[in-house]
């Protein structure tokens, strides 16, 4: 079934860009796009995407406050945000609200369709700009060292998986285990870490120097 895009930008141009690379992709299945995010809890409600692309800088309602809205209704809907920001106040703000990953716009042709794929398999796709300063920036949480403690050894295991930019698909292969385990391992590690998404949790890990990033 093929995965179903919502989009939110009010550049025309982009609009034009990403309604191609969609459609282009037979996996992917263009809802609809919006120039702006003021309905945006009706439409997820209405439309029932499964991927929204969201823009930061929107008249009225932007990027941040829109995603914002979104988990107050769906906490894990993946929202993939589509920037030509990527100072770290923009990046944080958005990944504090809820995003699930952060693509800057001038990638968006060569990454947006391994983008839906990698958050619908349970990723958080990020340019590697990007992904640099989120992993170097997030604050220090307190406990931090108990709380990695309080992980079992696959549980670890797997939060490595995490940092490495691996799927929820691809590390059940590599640890013949189902995606189910994964899933399931992964709930744990949230909940011991405090965090409520993939990029939250491999934030946490490189900036306390839990474990080694590759990118």
């Amino acid at each position: 079934m093929a995965i179903k895009v919502l989009v939110y930008d009010d550049n025309e141009a982009l609009r034009d860009s990403l309604k191609l690379l969609i459609e282009e992709d037979a996996d992917a299945e263009l809802l609809v796009m919006m120039p702006d995010a003021e309905t945006v809890e009706a439409d997820i409600r209405e439309l029932k995407p499964d991927v929204v692309l969201m823009d930061i800088d929107m008249p009225g309602v932007n990027g941040v406050e829109a995603v914002s809205r979104i988990r107050k209704i769906n906490d894990s809907l993946p929202v993939i945000m589509l920037t030509v920001f990527d100072d770290n106040d923009n990046i944080f703000n958005a990944i504090c609200a809820g995003a699930t990953g952060y693509i800057l716009k001038r990638y968006v042709v060569e990454e947006i369709s391994s983008a839906i794929k990698t958050v619908m398999n349970g990723g958080a796709p990020m340019t590697g700009s990007v992904a640099r300063k989120v992993l170097a920036m997030v604050p220090q949480a307190k406990n931090t060292e108990q709380e990695i403690n309080n992980l079992t050894q696959k549980e670890t295991t797997i939060l490595q998986y995490l940092v490495n930019g691996y799927s929820y698909k691809m590390i059940a292969a590599d640890l013949k285990i189902s995606i189910d385990t994964v899933r399931f391992h992964i709930k744990k590690i949230y909940d011991k870490l405090h965090v409520h998404s993939a990029t939250e949790a491999v934030s946490k890990a490189f900036k306390n120097k839990l474990l080694t990033v590759f990118l």
